[in-house]
């Protein structure tokens, strides 16, 4: 059950960047309380909950992919999602291409980070970013708008580093590649949004904390 108040509240807090709703365990009916809420993007882990999703909203709200997507399962969203957010390796910037060219489409995409270099996280590198960006350039229907980023699972308060880590690299980008428009910065969840939005986060994926 959607926590309309509490949507509300974290819409507002979070402004200007915009909610991403985490919407893995959400049912139809909450996606429609959630859009009369305000909210405007539903964010999914899983490719078969997004096309479950997809298949059965109709209203005006729309879909990113935020979790782990492996390159056999692109061709099952491209035509679906608006952004992507979890580019985390050469073999799927080469698939979310071509599907894209098959479907004459130009997909917005942001780079995946793993900001603190864990094993068990998926993204580049810090240091693998210039060589990333520079291969984007003959990636002729991705539209990269910047970074993602998972921050590590320790107290929040301690994730400060890590923001604003991912911000500096953000605006270091910008320089280097001003041919693309980096302006999306997507990091914060419900544990550590706060942090996040005040280190420049434009999109916050927040979940369990907009539902009862």
């Amino acid at each position: 059950m959607v926590n309309q108040k509490r949507v509300n509240e974290i819409i507002n807090e979070i402004k200007p960047a915009t909610l991403v709703a985490a919407t893995k365990y959400a049912s139809i009916e909450d996606l429609y309380e959630l859009e009369k809420v305000g909210v405007t993007i539903f964010g999914e882990n899983q490719v078969q909950s997004l096309l479950e999703k997809y298949k059965n909203y109709n209203g005006k709200s729309k879909f990113h992919m935020i979790g782990t997507l492996q390159t056999n399962k692109v061709k099952y969203i491209i035509d679906k999602v608006n952004l992507i957010h979890s580019v985390a390796n050469y073999r799927l910037i080469d698939e979310i291409d071509k599907q894209s060219k098959k479907h004459n489409k130009n997909m917005d995409i942001l780079i995946q980070v793993n900001i603190a270099k864990e094993d068990s996280k998926h993204g580049f590198l810090e240091e693998e970013l210039d060589d990333v960006f520079e291969y984007l350039k003959n990636k002729s229907n991705l539209n990269p708008r910047g970074l993602m980023i998972m921050a590590p699972n320790i107290d929040p308060e301690k994730t400060d580093i890590y923001f604003k880590k991912a911000k500096e690299l953000l605006n270091t980008l910008k320089n280097k590649f001003s041919n693309y428009n980096l302006t999306d910065l997507s990091m914060g969840m419900s544990n550590d949004y706060q942090y996040a939005i005040k280190n420049g986060a434009t999109l916050v994926r927040v979940g369990s904390l907009l539902f009862e």
